[in-house]
């Protein structure tokens, strides 16, 4: 199994956001806002030199944290199949809002996209040696979405298959 590190960057840091989920029955179908927070979980079968996982300084966790600012502080989140977009986009062009188009506005599709986004930051940071094993993304203390890599999924299952076997042989 591999060593497990966590990074929260908790809904406190102030990733403000405006979101709507435009499909929903409901109140969320209109504007409004979270202070969104993360928690990663990192996987790596060898620790670093220094007994890491990660590094959660700039060298590690810095360019991952420098995408989460400019992704989600003081935006406005759009799914690329809104139907109201442009006129997002439009708010954009005149300077009111500095929108990023998202594959979907729900906590599962930016956790989702989260993972999809900084798992290759991650990997070229740390040359292949570690990688996100979950992301969770929080609105706030109630509700929350965690995407697992599916690689690592794979790698976890193929782990204790093969360490039933080798214990199955007396080995």
């Amino acid at each position: 199994m591999p060593h497990l590190s966590t990074k929260t960057y908790g809904t406190e840091r102030g990733l403000s956001c405006a979101l709507r989920q435009w499909a929903a029955e409901s109140h969320c179908a209109l504007l409004h806002g979270y202070s969104l927070g993360f928690k990663f979980t990192f996987a790596a079968e060898q620790l670093d030199r220094r007994g890491w996982v990660v590094d959660f300084g700039a060298a590690g966790f810095g360019r991952i944290r420098d995408w989460l600012h400019h992704t989600f502080d003081h935006t406005l989140l759009v799914a690329i199949d809104d139907p109201q977009r442009d006129e997002f986009l439009r708010l954009r062009d005149l300077g009111l809002a500095e929108v990023r188009v998202v594959p979907g506005t729900s906590c599962e599709s930016l956790a989702e996209h989260t993972f999809v986004e900084t798992q290759p930051i991650l990997l070229e940071a740390s040359k292949g040696r570690c990688w996100i094993a979950e992301v969770e993304c929080c609105e706030h203390g109630a509700n929350s979405a965690i995407y697992k890599n599916p690689d690592a999924a794979m790698k976890e299952i193929s782990a204790e298959v093969l360490q039933r076997a080798l214990s199955g042989a007396g080995l």
